[in-house]
């Protein structure tokens, strides 16, 4: 796997800052919320993942370049 550049992250960052809304569109992974899924932005870590605290309590990272996530709303 090839990590995103800085330029990057710091992209993703400014694209979901902390308290952003999201809804999750895609998770390859068993555990996944499903679909739909609603949750609040912590953060984005140095591989550009989104941290995402999931409304029904789950702690899966949106993974940069293989899961989907689209805002709901912004943080102001």
């Amino acid at each position: 796997m090839r990590f995103p550049s800085r330029e990057m992250v710091d992209a993703v960052r400014n694209s979901y800052p902390a308290g952003t809304r999201v809804e999750l569109v895609r998770m390859r992974d068993v555990q996944a919320p499903p679909v739909g899924t609603q949750g609040t932005v912590i953060g984005v870590d140095d591989t550009a993942s989104v941290i995402v605290a999931w409304d029904n309590g789950s702690g899966l990272n949106v993974i940069y370049g293989e899961d989907i996530i689209r805002k709901v709303s912004d943080n102001d």
